[in-house]
């Protein structure tokens, strides 16, 4: 069963502001977890350092962060972590913070597609658990920050792992009914209660639309990396979920 809850922390002078939480219901989920903020003087200092309450590597000044994690029943090891951040720092001093950081972790850059720009940096990570992304973009004064990092051992054992080169669509239906999904020129029908199903496809851009007995047909469009895993859900109400990125 999968279960989406978002949440995230700001500093202390915010924190009364924020907090959201949300459920849903499937086979796999999504959980979202967030550190507790630092003291003021650790915002306000010039040095950026590692706070050791963060799933992955972040400073400890902070006016956003929040961590995300897809996780499959049965399985304690995530498919895939994500962190989010807000650090009132120059880009440059994130991203010599962040190699140095995941330096120390045993993450290697990859140079492939690397991207390194006065507003903008993307990086590819190879790291001990698996493939990894640091993507950083100036912004309002602040360097936004977001690090993904997958876990190759758990997508094998949940058998999401794409092949290489290529991407995988994963589709289950929940509904009362029988969820029909067409893409890429493919027609798969899942009737109730069935397993999960999973599609291999070329990375690209699909239209997608998902067709359930006294609903609407529901059409959007996904856009797949090479290495990605992404699951198309029938909710029990008939409707389509938001895609969700497994891996």
């Amino acid at each position: 069963m999968r279960t989406v809850r978002t949440g995230a922390h700001a500093p202390a002078r915010w924190r009364a502001f924020a907090c959201g939480l949300a459920f849903l219901g499937i086979c796999m989920f999504a959980a979202s977890s967030s550190a507790l903020a630092p003291h003021l003087s650790a915002l306000f200092s010039g040095e950026l350092t590692p706070d050791p309450e963060a799933k992955l590597p972040a400073p400890t000044r902070f006016s956003y962060r929040g961590t995300h994690t897809t996780v499959v029943s049965g399985i304690e090891a995530p498919l895939r972590t994500r962190l989010e951040a807000t650090v009132p720092a120059e880009l440059g001093d994130v991203l010599a913070f962040y190699r140095t950081q995941l330096g120390k972790l045993g993450w290697q850059e990859t140079h492939d597609g690397a991207v390194i720009a006065a507003d903008r940096v993307q990086l590819a990570f190879a790291s001990p658990l698996g493939p990894a992304l640091l993507e950083l973009q100036r912004k309002d004064g602040s360097t936004a920050v977001e690090l993904v990092q997958k876990n190759a051992d758990t997508a094998t054992k949940a058998n999401v792992m794409p092949e290489p080169g290529q991407a995988k669509v994963v589709f289950s239906n929940i509904a009362e009914t029988d969820a029909v999904l067409t893409i890429d020129a493919r027609t798969v029908t899942r009737a109730r209660g069935t397993n999960a199903v999973a599609l291999d496809l070329p990375p690209g851009k699909y239209p997608y639309e998902v067709t359930v007995p006294g609903h609407p047909a529901q059409a959007n469009t996904l856009v797949i990396a090479a290495g990605d895993t992404w699951e198309l859900t029938v909710g029990r109400d008939g409707d389509a979920w938001s895609p969700l990125h497994l891996y």
